[in-house]
């Protein structure tokens, strides 16, 4: 797979609303920016899409779980098409096969993973939702992180994005009766 850079973000959320968060989260997010085959054209068929977002997404989770200090609670995805290329483009690396791509290291998840994708210039940013991996409705865990790379993506190349938490949101306070541990 030819990627032309990696970027791997990392917060940690040590306090939310003046409180202290126990415990503090830390969200990660590797981002991987690959040529995109098909910008300045239009193609049905694209399907090498699928198998290059489940090679890259092996990689990008790889890297997160690397700086991720707990076990996973939360993930999402996400991917910015270059203007030379269209959003769909970026949903066929997002769906059908990275899912599998990122379960497989996590031991799990059996929440369907949210995502987002755009087109955008270089320098877009994104915010990658973020869900509990087993309970799709738990609450707390509604989050995001944004992400944005300086010189991605180039007109011809897609931006695509892993995001890890072990956590939710730090003192939240909605929707706690569903919350998921």
């Amino acid at each position: 797979m030819n990627i032309r850079k990696i970027a791997v973000y990392k917060e940690i959320i040590r306090a939310e609303a003046g409180k202290q968060a126990d415990p503090e989260i830390t969200r990660v997010a590797a981002a991987g920016i690959i040529p995109n085959p098909f910008a300045g054209q239009f193609e049905f068929d694209l399907s090498a899409l699928f198998d290059a977002g489940a090679e890259l997404g092996e990689i990008l989770t790889s890297h997160a779980l690397e700086i991720l200090p707990r076990a996973v609670i939360s993930y999402g995805k996400a991917a910015i098409v270059g203007v030379g290329g269209d959003l769909e483009h970026g949903h066929a690396m997002l769906h059908p096969k990275l899912g599998k791509a990122m379960r497989e290291p996590i031991g799990g998840g059996k929440a369907l993973i949210p995502s987002a994708g755009k087109v955008g210039a270089a320098g877009a940013s994104i915010d990658v939702p973020l869900g509990h991996k087993d309970d799709a409705w738990s609450f707390p865990h509604f989050d995001a992180i944004t992400v944005s790379v300086g010189d991605s993506p180039r007109p011809d190349e897609i931006m695509m994005i892993v995001a890890l938490a072990d956590g939710g949101r730090p003192n939240a306070r909605v929707g706690l009766e569903r919350a998921v541990t």
